[in-house]
């Protein structure tokens, strides 16, 4: 194991988490991450010369992990439409103590997911936000059946993928009145369904702080169904605050960046497709591994451009979000979520 030298950003906080966007594509049109409005057919994806390439992103998790990277989660867009990812998955597997983990919206999941396991990968949540099928085609804007998302969870416990997790976007009006029943369905199956308040990530998906659920709400109203109760965190750096059922047969965990901001404990920087290292999910702009990475093979410089970058990161836009500057921000879909 090579040393490993933490760095930290002006606020005290750790690298310590690395999403990778494998792809910006993505075969669903979710309202509030890439709404079909801005998305559609006439959208420019990135070009292939511009998309890292499995060994480059490879490198940079092992940079990373050099200073004090842990945990890598392959994102997108949908992350299964990379050809050939399970290669990925087995390159990065390779990292020493490196907890690897991968975010899709189910749909192709139970074709891959005995592929990933052998490669490596140990975890993997899956986005669903209702399991109601009219309520799901409207959030997801896909004809992708949900019973094929449900069968994609299936298929990842049957491959050890576990713990599973599914995280579920709560919007006002639209599915909040079924969150209890997607509550109801994972209980006792030990998957954790996490909810997450609707957040105005990237500039297309028609943010309006009256659409928030908030996580007070979402608490309240599985409470009231099926009584909780809280449970201490198991890291200060986990963005969910988790309860725990009182009859013992499960838990949730829900997500307030709207509400109950953590920026204060965020240790996240993310990889864009096309080689950006970000520093914030509301990020204006990131910075170029690719002259780097496709200049030399040393990795002392990259190792020293990454701490660079995470070492003066100040980002706390949710914290700020009431005063923050109305500047573009990069979509989700660019980033991972």
């Amino acid at each position: 194991m090579p040393t490993v030298l933490p760095v930290f950003d002006r606020r005290g906080r750790p690298l310590r988490d690395l999403r990778i966007s494998v792809t910006d594509r993505c075969n669903f049109r979710c309202t509030y991450c890439m709404p079909r409005e801005a998305f559609g057919k006439n959208h420019r994806f990135l070009p292939r010369a511009s998309i890292l390439s499995f060994e480059e992103m490879t490198r940079v998790a092992a940079a990373a992990a050099t200073l004090g990277v842990r945990k890598v989660r392959l994102t997108g867009g949908e992350p299964l439409l990379r050809a050939e990812l399970p290669k990925l998955v087995a390159m990065l597997a390779a990292i020493p103590e490196l907890d690897l983990a991968l975010t899709t919206n189910g749909s192709l999941l139970g074709r891959f997911a005995g592929a990933l396991a052998g490669a490596g990968l140990r975890r993997v949540t899956v986005s669903l936000d209702s399991i109601d099928p009219d309520v799901f085609r409207r959030m997801s804007d896909t004809d992708v059946p949900v019973t094929d998302v449900l069968a994609g969870i299936d298929a990842a416990l049957a491959a050890g993928l576990g713990p599973v997790k599914v995280n579920a976007v709560v919007q006002r009006g639209v599915n909040d009145e079924k969150i209890a029943d997607l509550a109801r369905y994972f209980r006792g199956t030990g998957v954790t369904v996490r909810f997450i308040e609707y957040m105005d990530v990237g500039n297309s998906n028609g943010w309006e702080r009256r659409s928030v659920f908030s996580a007070r709400e979402i608490v309240e109203a599985i409470d009231a169904v099926s009584p909780l109760e809280a449970v201490s965190p198991v890291n200060a750096s986990d963005v969910a605050t988790r309860y725990r059922y009182k009859d013992g047969s499960g838990e949730i965990g829900v997500i307030a960046s709207v509400t109950a901001p953590f920026c204060g404990d965020c240790t996240r920087a993310r990889l864009s497709a096309d080689g950006h290292l970000y520093t914030c999910l509301f990020a204006t702009r990131g910075t170029d591994l690719r002259p780097i990475l496709r200049g030399s093979p040393d990795s002392a410089p990259l190792r020293e451009l990454i701490a660079s970058v995470w070492g003066v990161r100040e980002d706390r836009y949710s914290e700020l979000r009431a005063a923050a500057p109305s500047a573009p921000k990069i979509e989700m879909s660019y980033i991972g979520g």
